[in-house]
């Protein structure tokens, strides 16, 4: 039997499917451009992450810091910044009304900033030999580090701003239906840049510093504005009335109110406490890898090429990974990636003592971290308020603050003490990973009783 033909002998034509994010509503040819400038503002916002930190590290590492000093500037001033400044753009942002949004007018202040640094940061070893001139008596890598201190300080303070507002950004105008495959596309492209940086710049790095960290400055600060012209955000419902107590009144009260919405829950603890852990256990290794790799005697360019492999197999996974996370859930997907990489760790901590078996190790590490950094991008949106996400992601930064601020200089100590044993960085990635799975199962028990992956409710 064949449908019947309407009377103008034409079939009936299908409406084409419709997807909403807030007020924004978009066809499926309308999310193609929607995906691009997200897509090549990742690229752009990716070559910062992939590139920058290693560079830095590099030049550290050049100048012969200390352990605990390197964990110092790499590490904690970074979570420490982004303790004081992430709650105040956090709620600034979701509180924000303008015609350009409540996201968008921060990353027009944040980008610029960013840019300064990273061409600050090039600029370092320069600017310390012209400082030193005035101050000869003092240690040449004191006057460069603290130049670079300068430098890596307002690079930081704009990227944790960024980072604050931009997740809000795609919150709110991707659907969320799309959200576990989009972030498998938006893994793709950071793992390209990867790729990118590690196969073909990082082994350059020692005699081209200045010049690849300037050109991806002026990129970044560039492709950045741009798409931050080309993305458009909806209408949002009014803001909380604010407090007209007086500032030092008003600021208690919301600082209170912060705290009661954020914390009052047990469930929003253990949630903080699964995404703390189980971005910690990737830490210690990715924190300490360049000078894991350079103590057992391997070269920058071996070091770009082996995470550039890593790279490779992390992008054949993303979207698959993605699509994953939407069809099973991506609590799901953090308990299961997270029990691979605990098994890599724990193998680690005992074998990856020579350069073989640490880049054996190294790359199992890369492909089960980036596992996971896919496979659970979406999971704060999944379980915060929507209408508060960035407030409740930065609540869970200030869980994870105080440790961070520790670990890598606590770690960095250890290493020095232990005359360099850097396989104490897989010791510390398995006492963590152990934690963060305990509180994964905790958050799934009560996650399955607010509803499950088809009913669930954020918890107000």
């Amino acid at each position: 039997m064949h449908a019947p033909i309407p009377p103008t002998g034409k079939k009936p034509e299908i409406a084409p499917k419709i997807w909403t994010a807030g007020t924004l509503t978009y066809t499926g040819a309308a999310l193609v451009p929607l995906f691009f400038w997200l897509l090549f503002g990742d690229f752009a916002w990716s070559m910062r992450d992939r590139s920058i930190g290693q560079m830095s590290a590099w030049y550290l590492n050049h100048l012969k810091v200390s352990n605990l000093a390197f964990g110092l500037l790499m590490s904690s001033l970074p979570v420490l910044i982004g303790l004081i400044l992430g709650p105040i753009i956090s709620v600034k942002s979701d509180h924000h009304r303008g015609k350009w949004g409540r996201r968008i007018p921060f990353l027009l202040v944040t980008t610029p900033l960013a840019t300064f640094g990273m061409l600050g940061l090039a600029s370092t070893p320069f600017i310390a030999r012209w400082v030193h001139g005035f101050f000869p008596e003092q240690s040449a890598m004191l006057v460069a580090l603290i130049c670079f201190g300068v430098f890596w300080t307002s690079f930081e303070v704009a990227t944790i701003a960024a980072n604050a507002v931009f997740g809000g950004l795609i919150n709110d105008v991707v659907p969320r239906p799309l959200l576990g495959r989009f972030y498998g596309m938006f893994r793709a492209v950071s793992l390209i840049d990867g790729m990118i940086f590690n196969y073909w710049l990082m082994g350059k790095v020692p005699d081209h510093f200045s010049i690849i960290m300037t050109g991806i400055g002026l990129f970044y600060g560039a492709a950045f504005m741009w798409v931050c012209f080309k993305v458009k955000e909806g209408d949002y419902p009014p803001p909380p009335p604010e407090d007209n107590c007086g500032p030092m009144t008003g600021l208690v009260a919301g600082t209170k109110t912060y705290v009661r919405e954020c914390f009052a829950s047990s469930y929003y603890r253990w949630v903080f406490v699964m995404l703390m852990a189980a971005a910690l256990a990737f830490a210690p290794i990715n924190t300490f890898a360049l000078p894991y790799a350079l103590h057992l005697g391997l070269k920058e360019d071996t070091y770009g090429k082996f995470l550039a492999l890593t790279y490779v197999i992390s992008l054949c996974l993303a979207y698959p990974l993605g699509w994953l996370a939407d069809k099973f859930h991506p609590l799901r997907m953090a308990i299961v990636t997270l029990l691979g990489y605990l098994a890599v760790t724990v193998w680690g901590g005992l074998y990856a003592t020579t350069p073989g078996t640490f880049l054996f190790c190294w790359v199992l590490h890369g492909v089960f971290s980036g596992c996971y950094f896919t496979g659970a991008a979406s999971l704060a949106m999944r379980l915060f308020p929507q209408n508060k996400f960035a407030q409740f992601q930065s609540a869970a930064g200030i869980v994870a603050s105080p440790a961070q601020m520790t670990l890598a200089p606590l770690l960095g100590m250890i290493i020095d003490r232990s005359g360099n044993t850097y396989s104490y960085t897989f010791v510390g990635a398995v006492i963590l990973a152990v934690i963060a799975i305990a509180a994964a199962i905790q958050v799934y028990r009560k996650f399955i009783r607010l509803g499950g992956p088809d009913n669930y409710v954020a918890p107000v």
